[in-house]
């Protein structure tokens, strides 16, 4: 496809680029989703061990970083929606994988923790910049706002057809026909990409900007990281032991499938009301609201571990999730396009997002795995799950001056310390 300058836009609408890149991002998550909620159950029935979980999710966080960090070089000096289809094309491998490896995967949960993680690192890094690029601070809370709404369609629909497959099918049979569906879903969303246009490159890839950010003590992106960071603490977690626990309480595929289309249905309409009616001067208030809502749905758990706590606690975070994540998504992607210097360097930055959220994802993980290692007792357990769940709690606060610098709309440092 022919290459063009990102466009300018003014009216705060999506055009055709925009909804294209949503399409793309739809059917990667509805591919995803499709497998991805009952992959952490496939390997839970196969091992009974959470730590086996563990390290598949370790290995995909390690590795999602690492061709964040190598990659960035290919997407600033070259194409990237090769980036992009080559993740997509390595998560149609993973379900390939899977299917030849069949009941004996668990044996090389490295191979497919380290598969998992290139993949899903090579697509939103591309996702990433193509998102910056298509965007703008007019119309970036809309396009969060409507991808926020297909994720909770996709989350609605997809994983309760999921369970209601495997439920009719028989274990290994449904198992395999999700995973062959995905494989053919990745596939398409090779095809839709080809109509994205790759912008020109600019300049040449800096591999140490995230270390010069991170030594700077001046830059605005400090407290930045700091907040990604904890993001990714609690992201890695829940995103993989919510569902393995609905599952582990009912012994049912069709029940998870179940709690995904409430909690989802619950996500679509505050997603969309988020997007529709969150404006930049309300984010600080907006994300406040919703890391202490997040917070005290935690809280049930310790009435015991039960399908309806944990519907509660779905139900309740769903709910106020919006209001978190708009926020935190859109301020970020603000603070990129502040300058044209900034603009310039929108690749490196994105892989210094993405470097901060694996890294929280990883430490997440690794307290997840050692504290478990030691003890499982119930009061162990929600304790580790209100500590971790409160890690959006110090991402707030590392946020709220760059929430209320975008409010009154003041330009912030953004650049480490010698960059003219």
């Amino acid at each position: 496809m022919p290459k063009s300058k990102p466009s300018i836009r003014h009216s705060g609408q999506l055009d055709r680029q925009t909804k294209l890149l949503l399409a793309v991002n739809g059917l990667f998550i509805t591919a995803s989703a499709l497998s991805g909620t009952f992959f952490g159950v496939y390997i839970w029935k196969a091992s009974h061990d959470y730590i086996q979980l563990g390290w598949f999710t370790l290995l995909t966080h390690l590795f999602m970083g690492i061709s964040f960090w190598i990659a960035g070089n290919g997407v600033k000096e070259g194409n990237k929606m090769i980036a992009m289809r080559l993740g997509i094309g390595l998560s149609a491998a993973f379900y390939a994988l899977v299917l030849m490896l069949g009941e004996s995967a668990i044996g090389y949960i490295w191979l497919l923790g380290i598969v998992q993680g290139m993949a899903t690192g090579l697509f939103w890094l591309a996702h990433n910049v193509v998102y910056f690029e298509v965007t703008d601070a007019d119309n970036r809370d809309r396009y969060n706002g409507s991808a926020g709404v297909i994720g909770s369609l996709v989350g609605m629909i997809v994983p309760w057809c999921s369970g209601y497959l495997i439920s009719i099918m028989g274990g290994e049979n449904g198992y395999r026909a999700i995973f062959m569906i995905s494989f053919g879903i990745f596939v398409a969303g090779i095809g839709v990409s080809f109509f994205l246009r790759n912008r020109t490159p600019e300049g040449q890839y800096e591999w140490k900007w995230p270390y010069r950010l991170l030594s700077d003590r001046h830059t605005a992106w400090r407290p930045v990281l700091g907040a990604l960071t904890a993001q990714g603490m609690r992201e890695s977690v829940f995103g993989v032991i919510v569902g393995v626990l609905v599952y582990v309480q009912t012994g049912s595929e069709m029940k998870l499938g179940n709690f995904a289309l409430v909690t989802s249905a619950v996500g679509f309409v505050s997603f969309y009301a988020a997007g529709r009616w969150l404006k930049p001067a309300w984010r600080n208030r907006g994300m406040g609201v919703g890391v202490i809502a997040m917070i005290a749905f935690i809280f049930p758990f310790f009435l015991g571990v039960s399908f309806t706590t944990l519907m509660v606690f779905g139900v309740g975070a769903a709910l106020f999730f919006p209001l978190y994540m708009l926020p935190m998504t859109s301020a970020v992607f603000d603070l990129i396009g502040q300058d044209d210097d900034s603009v310039k360097r929108r690749v490196e930055y994105v892989v210094v997002r993405e470097l901060a959220l694996n890294i929280g994802r990883i430490v997440g993980m690794a307290i997840f795995m050692a504290t478990i290692s030691i003890s499982r007792a119930p009061m162990v357990m929600n304790v580790l799950l209100l500590v971790i769940g409160s890690s959006p709690l110090l991402g707030w606060l590392f946020m709220r001056n760059l929430l209320v610098s975008r409010e009154g709309q003041t330009k912030v440092d953004v650049k480490p310390k010698g960059v003219v």
